[in-house]
């Protein structure tokens, strides 16, 4: 079915949630192969559309908003504004980027649900459902966590195990938990509307398993036999949530209600769509209800259940619609070893990222693309993206380019030189840069962006190997007509790599553009051996690409590292209380407000500092074990907390009268006790 010729595209993300920023595993799970896809068609001159949004219902999202206790609307406005920023700057291209709070979308959405409920299809049914009764509501899925019963992990939610996979029902965790009060939720009546997803098992069996069977990945088909041929994979799920954020259900008797977000969301694809058709005075419904219409929905493998199976079956039902002719889905992409995690801050966040390495967009891209998790999950490392872009993008690509067009300049004033004739190796290499944007369409075709960039790479190393074999700076002092041959030949290789590397390297490709004059070629002009031609002038070279120094892989790494022992200091337990004292015992201390006056490092000693103090009552020596922690500059003038009745201690032949108290964090650093403002030497702490 894909092989056939479409007369236009829709292309879809998935919408990510607007209850957090961006990060490295949303780019490289569906938003740069979706960006790529489209770079590519539009290349070729074909009528593409290309949407995006905010998914702003769901229960991830009233989660995040009791956190921080301001209103779910709060959340979504400000997630919704920093993704569609970090978007833009990044270079992913949508034609419109919408958000599920729109009216357009509640309106699509309520009209989708109710052309649904006129034709029966839904179940109304009342059942039990988990409340918890300190907090007065029904609970929804991701309210819920438990144990899961198919695999034992104990943070499964009431929709999904995250770990295993498994679709899940509420009812079936093991010791469900209310994430609202921390308490057992209770089971009560409730009224919803279920879609029987086994009455569409043939229909579904059929356009997957065998319609589809050679052009969807293994990961994706693999999954959806998992649903299909399972006894209990296609049970009738519920389309409606007791809440009250989201698209009220349209019908009678639902007050207090929303639509199932995973019915919800997937509709924003069509309400974005509409959107964008208004903007642009065109009709929206060829898009999406026009059999010569290609549909494409890249996004990561935990939403293949609900774009292979749920959204086909309600298009299907709703009969209107085109199905997805293919549902390109990657794994997940792993941080330094571990899994990607939003709560534990254990992330590469694309805001941050921008804002730390500007102006290095496609360094990411290339990276993210070139280890993307497209069969199975992959693991994004500093020290990769360090070798990646120092080996590859600077040595190869863009040392190949800087070489020919600076050789340009200095041997023939920034003038393409005429070809004066070609050698059997010339022939060769023109015969390979005929062939590679080919061999690179069809990988990009096939979905297959890791491979089609090796390509993009392969066609620089051979522009390199080209410019290294015929030695344009030995040839010149003999014969200036072969050297201006070579030139040609290398700047139109260059001419050619930008205009194929376009859909990965967009910001590069349009700085080659600019440099060598060829702004506008696209891909049906790829594979031209003469895109450039004698005697046009090229600009001056500029770098494409500069190194990254150890320093800044460092600098990333240490910030890692800072988070994972901030985790693990927010994971270890809090000290257990001692034993009872008497008061009387606690009076028997006596705490003091002091002042340093004097501070040094004890010689031949890690942790010791030795204070001179003025108490109020004289001086004294202290020795302190918080030499890692603090400067004996920056203690000078400072005021802190000290046991001044306890008995001296000789160490390292000094005599410590006293002790100067610090609390201990959890993660093992001390930090001094200070009194909030000045206080007299001496006084008492009481």
């Amino acid at each position: 079915m894909s092989k056939r010729d479409f007369k236009r595209y829709t292309v879809t993300s998935a919408l990510p949630y607007a209850n957090g920023p961006l990060h490295i595993g949303h780019l490289a799970g569906c938003y740069i192969p979706s960006d790529i896809y489209v770079r590519y068609l539009r290349s070729l001159g074909k009528d593409v559309v290309y949407i995006g949004g905010s998914d702003e219902h769901g229960v991830a999202i009233t989660i995040k908003a009791k956190k921080e206790g301001v209103s779910a609307q709060e959340i979504v406005d400000r997630y919704h504004g920093i993704m569609k920023a970090s978007f833009e700057e990044f270079g992913i291209s949508f034609d419109h980027y919408s958000r599920t709070s729109s009216p357009v979308h509640h309106q699509t959405a309520s009209e989708f649900f109710k052309d649904l409920y006129d034709q029966g299809e839904f179940l109304e049914q009342t059942t039990e459902q988990y409340y918890d009764e300190e907090a007065g509501q029904f609970l929804a899925d991701r309210y819920i966590e438990g144990t899961c019963p198919k695999c034992g992990h104990e943070g499964a939610y009431g929709d999904q195990c995250e770990k295993c996979g498994s679709s899940l029902s509420p009812t079936e965790l093991i010791n469900p938990k209310s994430k609202l009060s921390g308490n057992s939720p209770v089971l009560k009546e409730t009224k919803h509307w279920f879609l029987d997803l086994g009455k569409y098992a043939g229909f579904l069996r059929k356009w997957i398993l065998e319609e589809h069977q050679q052009d969807w990945k293994n990961n994706v088909l693999g999954q959806c036999r998992s649903w299909l041929e399972t006894g209990d994979g296609l049970q009738a799920r519920s389309m409606t949530r007791d809440m009250d954020w989201g698209v009220p259900v349209p019908v009678e008797g639902a007050e207090g209600k929303v639509l199932y977000v995973w019915f919800d969301a997937p509709i924003g694809y069509i309400s974005s769509t509409k959107e964008w058709a208004a903007e642009k005075g065109v009709e929206w419904e060829p898009y999406w209800k026009d059999e010569d219409t290609k549909l494409v929905h890249f996004i990561g493998k935990d939403n293949i259940v609900f774009h292979c199976i749920i959204f086909p079956a309600i298009l299907k039902t709703h009969g209107d619609y085109v199905l997805p002719d293919n549902v390109p889905a990657n794994e997940f992409l792993n941080l330094e070893g571990e899994k990607i995690s939003t709560s534990r801050n254990w992330a590469v966040w694309l805001h941050e990222y921008l804002k730390e390495f500007p102006g290095k967009q496609d360094v990411l891209r290339y990276v993210l693309t070139a280890n993307a998790p497209e069969a199975k999950d992959n693991d994004f490392t500093w020290k990769d993206y360090q070798g990646r872009n120092n080996s590859e993008l600077v040595a190869i690509y863009g040392n190949f380019v800087n070489r020919a067009v600076v050789l340009t300049h200095k041997y023939f004033d920034g003038i393409v030189p005429e070809r004066a004739g070609l050698s059997a190796y010339d022939q060769e290499v023109l015969e390979g840069l005929a062939a590679y944007p080919d061999k690179i369409a069809a990988s990009i075709e096939k979905f297959r962006f890791r491979e089609a960039l090796g390509l993009v790479m392969d066609f620089a190393r051979m522009g390199n190997k080209y410019l290294a074999d015929t030695e344009p700076w030995k040839s010149i002092k003999e014969d200036k007509d072969r050297t201006g041959t070579v030139l040609n030949i290398a700047l139109n290789i260059a001419a050619n790599l930008g205009v194929v590397s376009a859909p990965f390297l967009p910001f590069t490709a349009q700085k080659l553009a600019d440099m060598l004059g060829t702004a506008g070629v696209n891909w049906t002009e790829a594979g031209n051996s003469e895109i450039l031609k004698g005697g046009e002038t090229i600009g001056k070279a500029t770098l494409l690409f500069e190194k990254v120094e150890d320093s800044v892989v460092e600098q990333q790494v240490n910030k890692l590292l800072e988070t994972k022992k901030q985790n693990e200091a927010a994971n270890t337990p809090v000290e257990p209380v001692k034993d009872t004292i008497a008061f009387d015992d606690f009076t028997k201390m006596d705490l003091r407000v002091v002042t340093v006056l004097e501070a040094e490092k004890m010689k031949k000693s890690k942790k010791l500092l030795k204070l001179v103090v003025d108490t109020g009552l004289g001086k004294r020596t202290v020795l302190s074990g918080i030499s890692e922690y603090y400067k004996p500059e920056d203690l000078i003038g400072k005021q802190v907390t000290m046991l001044i009745n306890l008995a001296p201690r000789k160490m390292m032949g000094i005599e410590s009268e006293g002790m100067i108290l610090m609390a201990e964090d959890k993660d093992g650093s001390l930090r001094l006790m200070m009194p909030n403002g000045p206080a007299a030497p001496g006084s008492a702490i009481n």
